[in-house]
């Protein structure tokens, strides 16, 4: 059996796919976060709801990439231009359709709102 350079890539990607699954499976649930994020958004609004589960996904998928390099006390500042290229035209467009007004600093601050509210959470005990 020969080990090429696109096996180990396949194989990395499937560990990289379940460790995100993962991850997923523990964010916070949307409708909550919409809530906290948007207090007088009642009842969630889809365009809000897929907003901010596109946010948190993508600072879910950035934070892993760090932690699968093993850097994952990497710059905020790097982590977060990552989450806006992933992101940011889509949020604006989502939140404009749901009648928010947003920037692109409105956006930044959205995401800085997410991954402290992540970073607040309480993680499940880990299985034995």
């Amino acid at each position: 059996m020969s080990i090429t350079f696109t096996s180990v890539l396949e194989a990395i990607g499937k560990g990289f796919a379940k460790g995100l699954a993962w991850a997923i499976s523990y964010a916070i649930p949307v409708e909550k976060l919409v809530g906290t994020l948007f207090p007088a958004a009642a009842p969630v609004a889809t365009g809000l709801a897929d907003a901010t589960s596109l946010i948190q996904n993508a600072v879910l998928l950035v934070e892993q990439k760090y932690a699968a390099a093993g850097v994952q006390s990497g710059s905020g500042e790097q982590k977060l231009a990552e989450v806006m290229t992933l992101v940011s035209p889509v949020v604006m467009q989502l939140l404009s359709a749901a009648g928010v007004t947003a920037s692109a600093a409105y956006v930044q601050n959205l995401i800085n709102a997410v991954v402290v509210i992540l970073n607040v959470q309480t993680m499940p005990a880990a299985k034995a």
